[in-house]
């Protein structure tokens, strides 16, 4: 019986050459934007031949999909990182956890503002960044269903990955504006978050007994 073709991870080698373009990338995106990058600009930074990044990389757009991947990558980690049950009063102290932790990924990583927050004008971008928010949005449904007893949401609208989005907004002007997201804007995109996600969560939701 045929086996079922799987995935093959890349070689070492070729991982550690993937990794270090993508880190060439994201260092040059920290400090000259989208518009500067290229294939040859990446290639220079990380001292390899143009070539090399090509051979991993067809296009700048496919580059910028994997970095955005790392981004929500990082993103997915907050959501999965351990939250004390007994701590959160109601669903928003849940959602300003969330929240914090995604603000101090934007807060640290000057490549995920370029990428996520920037007017950059990429399709392929912001394409990928509209899916992974789809994923996104279905993990925090979980994470706050695994704490709250949550009303049943509409099937035909993501509401979680809407208000992340909505929230995105708001970033994205402080960092059009002031080049950061400043502590008043990022207490705005909260506080939109917080009020689509209230428009289908009463304010008390009661709390999961986990075991």
């Amino acid at each position: 019986m045929t086996q079922p073709a799987t995935a093959r991870k890349p070689r070492a080698s070729s991982q550690a050459r993937i990794d270090s373009i993508l880190d060439a990338a994201r260092i040059l995106l920290a400090t000259e934007g989208v518009a500067s990058l290229s294939i040859y600009s990446v290639a220079e930074r990380a001292q390899i031949p143009p070539s090399s990044v090509y051979h991993f990389f067809a296009s700048v757009p496919a580059l910028l999909e994997a970095l955005t991947a790392d981004v929500h990558a990082a993103f997915r980690a907050c959501l999965q990182a351990p939250i004390d049950h007994d701590a959160l009063r109601d669903w928003r102290d849940l959602s300003r956890l969330v929240e914090e932790r995604m603000l101090e990924i934007y807060g640290e990583d000057a490549a995920a503002r370029q990428l996520i927050l920037a007017q950059h004008g990429l399709t392929e971008v912001t394409q990928a960044d509209r899916q992974h928010d789809l994923e996104l949005g279905d993990l925090m449904h979980k994470l706050f269903d695994h704490h709250f007893e949550l009303p049943r949401l509409p099937d035909d609208v993501d509401v979680f990955a809407l208000a992340m989005e909505l929230g995105d907004r708001v970033y994205a002007r402080s960092v059009q504006q002031h080049g950061q997201i400043t502590p008043r804007m990022a207490e705005e995109g909260m506080r939109v978050f917080d009020a689509y996600i209230g428009l289908y969560l009463p304010p008390f939701l009661p709390k999961r007994t986990l075991t």
